[in-house]
């Protein structure tokens, strides 16, 4: 476990400095003091008053998600929430559940017999047991990608997915792309849909040509890049928006097996700007999300919840961080054209026919 002096080391400041900032004295600026309170948090560091009983306790459930390491995705969401928690006093529990634990626990039994005043409920699917008790439930809540109507007591954090996915659109249109096919993440999941509706929006409000063929569910790991991309390239894709990081990174395999070079012959943009994105070859343009902030912000919403205040929903907004996978469109012709039982035609037809309407008036 970290100590005092771990955080004075990381910082270059002294031991006294790090007590002061721990303990709220008032002869050391605000900026430092947050920068020794989210040390840390980061180094593991727990004050003696959180390892007392006096302390708020929030409980943070974690499914279908990696949150242990940089590269994973949830863990800048979970050092946020932490980091936030810490500077109120409050302490965090991070337990990582599935289906099975929620069938065998009732969501409001087990955060009073755990006794946490609130919870954040991270990666959980729709059609999840916990979902539909929250839609009842009297416990501060918050969701990330998730949302629960009419329930004053739960609250939807997330990333501007529309916002974010018109930036990736206008940028490859700038470049002269018009063939733009888009990897989604997993069906039965909310910011999939998001996404998926993001991207009809913003092709059919830029007049490109909408094809749902080209637009299909998968899931958030770079496999699923192998069982579509080489149907997108023989119907004449030059580009290939994904639903996350990890698909744009087996799209980017998945062209150079198939011989293609990227971005010379297929431009590719990711979703959600991981730290391995860089590190790709080519580095990987792709939309940005903040997940510290995303983490601090659920902590300011289940606090706010906690005050009596009901907040609906809160997104950040996100930012296109432009690198070495996209470049100016190369003409492709159409080989073959094929339908996939993936296709949002398919897998979430109402959503299809919803734009579809929206085009009409």
């Amino acid at each position: 476990m970290a100590t005092i002096k771990d955080i004075a080391d990381k910082l270059g400041v002294s031991v006294s400095t790090v007590s002061k900032g721990l303990n709220g004295a008032k002869d050391i600026s605000d900026a430092l003091r947050k920068s020794v309170l989210d040390t840390a948090v980061e180094l593991g560091y727990t004050s003696k008053k959180l390892k007392s009983n006096d302390a708020g306790v929030i409980g943070i459930f974690v499914e279908n998600m990696h949150i242990d390491g940089e590269d994973d995705f949830g863990y800048d969401i979970i050092l946020g929430f932490r980091q936030a928690a810490f500077r109120q006093g409050l302490s965090v529990e991070v337990e990582e559940i599935d289906p099975s634990f929620q069938e065998a626990h009732h969501f409001e039994a087990y955060i009073l017999e755990r006794g946490y005043m609130a919870a954040f409920l991270v990666g959980f699917a729709l059609n999840d047991p916990w979902m539909e008790q929250l839609a009842q439930t009297t416990v501060p809540t918050v969701l990330l990608d998730n949302f629960i109507p009419a329930n004053p007591h739960v609250s939807y954090i997330g990333t501007d997915s529309e916002e974010g996915i018109d930036m990736a659109i206008s940028h490859l249109m700038s470049l002269g792309h018009e063939k733009i096919a888009f990897l989604d993440g997993s069906k039965d999941s909310m910011i999939s849909d998001q996404r998926m509706r993001a991207y009809l929006r913003s092709i059919s409000q830029h007049h490109l040509p909408l094809d749902a063929s080209m637009a299909v569910y998968g899931f958030f790991v770079a496999d699923a890049a192998h069982y579509h991309v080489p149907r997108f390239l023989d119907m004449g894709a030059t580009a290939i928006l994904c639903g996350n990081d990890d698909i744009a990174r087996g799209v980017i395999d998945s062209c150079r097996q198939q011989g293609y070079a990227v971005p010379e012959d297929v431009s590719v943009i990711g979703f959600d700007d991981m730290p391995f994105a860089e590190k790709l070859n080519p580095p990987l343009t792709t939309i940005r999300q903040n997940r510290t902030e995303l983490g601090k912000c659920a902590f300011m919403v289940l606090q706010t919840l906690t005050e009596g205040v009901s907040l609906s929903k809160n997104m950040l907004r996100p930012s296109l961080t432009m690198r070495a996978s996209t470049a100016i469109a190369k003409p492709r012709v159409m080989i073959r054209r094929s339908d996939s039982k993936d296709s949002v035609l398919h897998v979430n037809p109402r959503l299809y026919e919803e734009l579809l309407k929206e085009q009409q008036t």
